[in-house]
C-alpha cells in the first residue's frame, strides 16, 4: 500500500522578507526590514510592539495602502490566499482589497466618513465587490448590522457616525470589513479607544465572525493582556524588525529577546505591586537614528560588541517554533 502524505494547509497570509521604505527629506529609509511571518486559516496571530515599531506600516504594506510619493515596498513578498499582491497594479488591488483581504482601522471616528450614513458606507463594499444595489444591498446591510450586534439596525441604518458611540462605530467598521467574507482580516488596534467592557465585546465579536467564516486574523496591538486571550502565536516587532516569534504560551512563560522580556516587565499586573513595574529606558529611535545592527542595542542591558551586526533569527524559548533575533541565542562560541 502506498503511504499518502497529507498536504500541508497553505497559509492564508504569508509575508516573506518584506522591506518597506519611507521617503524623508528626499532619502529612502527602511522603516520595515525583512519581516516574515505566516497566518493560517482560522488562526489569530498577534503583531505586538511599542508605537513606532512598524506594526501599522506592515499592515498598510500588506493592504497596498502606502502613499505613493513617500512609501513603497522595496522588496519581499506578500501572498494572500496564495496570490502575490506586491507589485499588483492599483486597479487589480482594488478588486482584492475589502474582498479577499480586509482591514479594521485604528480609529473609527476618523475612518468613517462623517457626512454619509453608516448604511451607505457599509453598502459601498457590497456594491463594489458583489454587485448589490438598491433593496438587495440594503437588506444585506441590515443583515450585517444585526450580525455585528448593532441594536435597532432597521432604525439606525440611516444614522450618521456621530450618532453612534465608540463601540457602535467600531462594530460598523467590523461590518464593513467582513461584508465580503475575506480570507484575511487585519485588525489594527481595534479596541484602543474603547473601555474594557466594550473591548471584550468587540474581541468576542471578532472571534465569533472568525469561527463562522474561517478567516485568518492578524491582530495588531500593544496590549499584551489582549494577546494572551485571543492569539495562538505572537510576532514581536521593534524598530521595523521582527525580534521574536513564538507560540503564545511559550512567549509568556519564556520570553527570550531582551525587548520582549522588558515589555512583559512593564505591564501592570494584579499580583504585583505598582512600584515593581520596570519601564524600558529611552524610546524607539527615529529612522534618522536607527542603528545598522540590532535596533534595540541603545536600550538593551545585554548589549555586546557583536550587536553592531544585525543578528539572524536564532532559537529561543523552549520550543522549535520559538525564535528570536538576538545574539544571546547563538550557540556557545558561535557568531
Amino acid at each position: 500500500m502506498t503511504n499518502v502524505v497529507p498536504l500541508k494547509t497553505p497559509p492564508a497570509l504569508a509575508v516573506k522578507d518584506l522591506t518597506t521604505g519611507l521617503k524623508i527629506r528626499g532619502i529612502w529609509h527602511q522603516a520595515v526590514r525583512g519581516v516574515s511571518f505566516e497566518v493560517m486559516p482560522r488562526e489569530t496571530v498577534a503583531l505586538v510592539g511599542e508605537s513606532g515599531c512598524g506594526k501599522s506600516l506592515t499592515a498598510m504594506s500588506i493592504m497596498g495602502l502606502l502613499p505613493a510619493k513617500v512609501g513603497k515596498v522595496l522588496s519581499g513578498s506578500v501572498t494572500v490566499d496564495g496570490r502575490e499582491v506586491v507589485g499588483l497594479p492599483e486597479r487589480e488591488f482594488e478588486g482584492l482589497r475589502g474582498n479577499l483581504v480586509s482591514m479594521i482601522f485604528q480609529e473609527p471616528m476618523t475612518s468613517l466618513n462623517p457626512v454619509l450614513p453608516v448604511g451607505f458606507q457599509i453598502a459601498e463594499t457590497l456594491r463594489r465587490h458583489r454587485g448589490l444595489d438598491g433593496a438587495a444591498a440594503r437588506a444585506e446591510v441590515l443583515r450585517l448590522m444585526n450580525r455585528v450586534q448593532i441594536p435597532a439596525s432597521a432604525r439606525r441604518i440611516d444614522d450618521y457616525p456621530h450618532q453612534f458611540s465608540g463601540g457602535m462605530r467600531q462594530r460598523v467598521m467590523i461590518a464593513m470589513a467582513v461584508a465580503c467574507r475575506p480570507k484575511v482580516l487585519l485588525a489594527d488596534e481595534p479596541t484602543t479607544a474603547l473601555d474594557v467592557t466594550i473591548q471584550a465585546q468587540v474581541l468576542n465579536l471578532i472571534a465569533e465572525l472568525q469561527a463562522e467564516d474561517g478567516m485568518a486574523v492578524l491582530f495588531i496591538t500593544h496590549n499584551l493582556g489582549v494577546v494572551a486571550s485571543i492569539a495562538s502565536r505572537v510576532v514581536v516587532m521593534y524598530g521595523g524588525d521582527v525580534v521574536e516569534t513564538a507560540p503564545v504560551d511559550d512567549f509568556f512563560q519564556r520570553p527570550s529577546h531582551p525587548y520582549s522580556a522588558a515589555l512583559l516587565k512593564s505591564v501592570p499586573r494584579a499580583d504585583r505591586r505598582p512600584d515593581s513595574l520596570e519601564p524600558i529606558p529611552g524610546q524607539v529611535p527615529t529612522l534618522f537614528q536607527m542603528p545598522d545592527g540590532c535596533r534595540f542595542q541603545s536600550r538593551c542591558a545585554h548589549v555586546m560588541e557583536v550587536c553592531t551586526r544585525r543578528p539572524p533569527l536564532l532559537p529561543g524559548g523552549g520550543r522549535p517554533d520559538h525564535q528570536m533575533r538576538c545574539w544571546l541565542g547563538r550557540p556557545e562560541g558561535g557568531l
